[in-house]
């Protein structure tokens, strides 16, 4: 691994006397060459994107917030966990930054790991699909699904500039030169906060889109249908969340704030069937700043989605 930055020192929290009561912070590991399989963290400190997207900066300290708050959550897992380090944009070079995501995120594909990245911006997303595409070159035409929890489509030209409002724009124009399917499904969307031009681009490049006003708890059922049937037509999926499709009272400490959102409980069980599918290869969480967080509320929920996305072995 070639990751900017190691510590494990924020790994720290209870420990209870009780026998078989483990916590993150008790079983996590520095990630090494000799680690067995697991799921594996990685962080992605960067807002650079979300400076350039003009939007509120602090997401570079997203990582480290998610690590806290994980620490001490209660362990349910049987197979290993480790913590592969942060990927740091300190010089604003964030193509750079992204391609080594990308080339870390592929070192824990070759290895049997599920890679979960800490973002940081949604900028995370191109440095982790470079990730997973690198992992699956050697496949002719390989039909990565990328299913992303978003209040934004993030679909912005960028032909402008590269931020985190373009990183699913710049994977379709990745997808188009290598003659990949590009497979896109956006759930959460506010229609408020997505221009005309982008729900047109979204059209164009058939993205599959649920709105944030669809999700209710007589409409959950269908949904998770209708995203069992885009599980069922790719051969593996890319799970990006940006934490800002949670209703603003759940998830504060966000760049962008949701006036409505789609609550944790419409959330879970979507999560839970996409864990569960048997194509899950790579996870991502952008847009935690806990520069605007409650109380650590924010953190909290990036913690336990995280919490639910482990509980696989």
């Amino acid at each position: 691994m070639h990751a900017d930055r190691h510590s494990m020192q924020v790994w720290a929290g209870r420990t209870d006397p009780e026998p078989d009561s483990p916590r993150w912070h008790q079983r996590i590991q520095p990630l090494s060459a000799e680690s067995q399989p697991g799921v594996a963290l990685i962080g992605f400190a960067s807002d650079e994107g979300v400076r350039r997207n003009h939007g509120r900066v602090g997401a570079v300290s997203g990582p480290e917030a998610i690590r806290k708050a994980l620490a001490n959550l209660a362990w349910h897992r049987s197979g290993p966990a480790f913590d592969a380090g942060d990927v740091v944009c300190a010089d604003a070079d964030l193509d750079a930054a992204q391609a080594r995501l990308g080339a870390n995120v592929a070192l824990l594909l070759e290895a049997g790991h599920l890679p979960i990245v800490l973002g940081g911006g949604h900028e995370v997303a191109f440095g982790s699909w470079q990730g997973i595409a690198q992992h699956m070159a050697d496949q002719a035409s390989p039909r990565i699904g990328i299913i992303n929890f978003d209040a934004h489509f993030d679909l912005r030209d960028p032909s402008f500039v590269h931020s985190s409002g373009t990183p699913f724009a710049q994977i379709a124009e990745q997808c188009a030169a290598r003659n990949w399917p590009f497979k896109y499904a956006c759930l959460g969307v506010s229609r408020a906060s997505n221009t005309r031009a982008l729900y047109q681009r979204a059209e164009a490049l058939n993205v599959m889109v649920r709105e944030d006003r669809e999700f209710r708890a007589d409409s959950i059922g269908q949904i998770a249908a209708d995203v069992q049937s885009f599980i069922d037509d790719c051969d593996v999926i890319y799970l990006t969340i940006d934490i800002d499709v949670l209703p603003a009272c759940e998830a504060p400490g966000v760049s962008a704030p949701a006036p409505r959102g789609v609550p944790l409980a419409l959330l879970e069980p979507l999560l839970e069937l996409i864990r569960d599918s048997g194509k899950l290869r790579l996870a991502d969480l952008a847009e935690l700043n806990p520069n605007h967080d409650i109380d650590t509320r924010t953190a909290r929920v990036a913690a336990r989605l995280i919490h639910l996305l482990s509980l696989t072995g």
